[in-house]
């Protein structure tokens, strides 16, 4: 099933939701101590594997990390070859001073913003809806 790429339909229909949790971005050169489970992402690279989990499953593995996030889901399928929708959706948050971690899975956007700004996260994401 293919995904939206009208950049106006997704924007329009993006329908943000805020996921319950905190959650931490590490990076591992050995993947055994981590269960398939246990993460929300992985991207390997050559220095190492960045894993996104859970803030308190990280702690209870003694991982380390730097970086407490808020996780946000854009609730269109977006298609992956969708031009301009990260950029939209980056440019917002950037113009309230938010950083944006983005990743797009097959169906949806995921964003992922510092914990202390997830509820303007959300609101300005929400703006979208009106427009």
């Amino acid at each position: 099933m293919a995904g939206k790429s009208n950049l106006s339909e997704l924007i329009k229909g993006m329908t943000p939701v805020l996921n319950k949790g905190e959650y931490v971005f590490t990076t591992l050169n050995d993947l055994s101590s981590v269960e398939r489970n246990d993460t929300v992402c992985e991207f390997r690279e050559k220095e190492g594997t960045t894993i996104v989990l859970e803030r308190n499953r990280a702690e209870e593995l003694h991982f380390s990390y730097d970086y407490v996030a808020s996780w946000i889901t854009l609730m269109i399928h977006s298609s992956l070859d969708a031009v301009g929708l990260t950029a939209a959706v980056s440019g917002k948050l950037a113009d309230r001073g938010i950083s944006a971690n983005v990743v797009a899975a097959y169906y949806h956007d995921h964003i992922f913003v510092p914990c202390e700004n997830a509820a303007e996260a959300l609101a300005a994401l929400q703006e979208f809806g009106s427009l």
